[in-house]
């Protein structure tokens, strides 16, 4: 299957939309810092994700250290970003909110 790359205009919605979001050097991903109480909360947060991006079939790019967790979405059948990281991105934030992130 076919992926689309984003058009400038979406790309440039998905930004304003996701304000926490940054735009990667290559322009190709986007990426976030998210800050947790502790681990159990980091993890917690990873887990739903997982199970979400499994069943998405598109999966993060992500580190944890402790209690905080780097992501980045990029659409690599693509090559840079796709709807399917504008979903991604709507659903880690609201993932992130419920966990009470910074």
């Amino acid at each position: 299957m076919s992926v689309t790359p984003l058009s400038a205009t979406e790309l440039k919605s998905l930004l304003e939309k996701h304000a926490a979001w940054h735009l990667r050097g290559d322009g190709k991903a986007i990426e976030r810092t998210l800050k947790f109480a502790d681990f159990n909360a980091a993890f917690g947060f990873m887990t739903r994700v997982a199970l979400h991006a499994d069943k998405a079939d598109h999966h993060p790019e992500w580190s944890n250290v402790y209690n905080t967790v780097e992501i980045t979405l990029t659409t690599h059948d693509c090559g840079g970003l796709s709807g399917r990281d504008a979903d991604m991105a709507q659903f880690i934030d609201t993932a992130a909110t419920a966990a009470g992130a910074d």
